[in-house]
């Protein structure tokens, strides 16, 4: 195996989408109004433990706002329309239909990136996705967040990671990409159930995967459960170390679409080092260099 990614180490999602449309393809980060089942009753109540009121979008907003935003810095860039807040397939088709289509009315909105969970794709809303997958560029996110039942009923997940395999089945048979969420530092696990949790969702060929280290988080019920009992928490060095663990195991095939995440500083309670996004991605490519690696080293 070598190296094919240059200093960047790693099958960058951003590289791949220049490459794909020849020029920069930036994600708007979209709020369409949704819920949870694990926060309206159907599954569970109160969402998971470390998600926020806003279900992780605390930065999402509208198409025409963020475009204004972004194109005087990124004149000639395109777009992905990314719904991203709570679960954007818990809607009737109708209603789906009528989000995504306006979304990709926008001038040089080229594709959709649709968050979801594995148990809420019927099969109607199957059928709406691969009809789009004809049309646009499209991928699937799925919230696997860790392959361990026991964490996840701690997290308040409200499904069993079976059922993530077969949406994963599903989703691939169909030919829509998908992309899987993990999350490093959950309470009561380590840097080999976050490496087991990779290994586990690469077996199944995934288009990407986005990783981010365990946000605790002021007004979550993670929160109340750290100033009751603060658990172990990742030091930066052991996060970059399991990352770059993870990538040096994951096929080169494999889109990387986030090695950390953002928090609201006021909202953060821990871990304070990730408050500097830019220091933990140089420390990653530090890392990279110093093993003189990168992604499907060991693959």
């Amino acid at each position: 195996m070598e190296n094919i990614f240059g200093s960047v180490h790693y099958n960058s999602i951003a590289v791949h989408m220049k490459e794909e449309f020849g020029c920069r393809v930036v994600k708007l980060a979209l709020d369409g109004g949704f819920t949870c089942p694990n926060r309206d009753g159907t599954k569970g109540t109160g969402g998971c433990i470390y998600c926020s009121e806003s279900g992780s979008g605390d930065f999402a907003s509208d198409v025409p706002s963020q475009i204004r935003l972004i194109s005087p810095k990124w004149p000639e860039a395109k777009y992905m329309a990314y719904f991203q807040n709570h679960t954007n397939t818990y809607a009737s088709v109708e209603r789906l239909r009528g989000l995504w289509d306006k979304a990709l009315s926008y001038p040089d909105v080229v594709g959709l990136a649709i968050a979801t969970r594995p148990d809420c794709l019927p099969d109607d809303v199957l059928n709406l996705l691969s009809e789009y997958n004809e049309k646009t560029y499209l991928w699937v996110e799925l919230g696997l967040q860790t392959s361990r039942d026991d964490t996840a009923v701690l997290i308040n997940r409200c499904y069993e990671t079976s059922v993530f395999e077969d949406a994963m089945k599903t989703l691939k048979k169909r030919g829509i990409r998908v992309v899987v969420h993990e999350i490093l530092g959950l309470p009561g696990e380590n840097s080999s159930d976050a490496l087991n949790t990779a290994l586990y969702a690469a077996s199944f060929g995934p288009f990407g995967i986005k990783l981010h280290m365990l946000h605790v988080m002021e007004g979550t019920r993670l929160g109340e459960m750290y100033a009751k009992a603060p658990f172990p928490i990742m030091t930066k060095e052991e996060y970059v170390n399991t990352v770059v663990d993870i990538l040096e195991r994951t096929p080169q095939s494999v889109t990387v679409h986030r090695l950390t995440g953002d928090a609201p500083r006021s909202a953060l309670i821990a871990p304070d080092w990730t408050k500097n996004k830019h220091v933990v991605l140089g420390a990653i490519q530090h890392e990279f260099s110093v093993r003189n690696s990168f992604q499907g080293k060991y693959t």
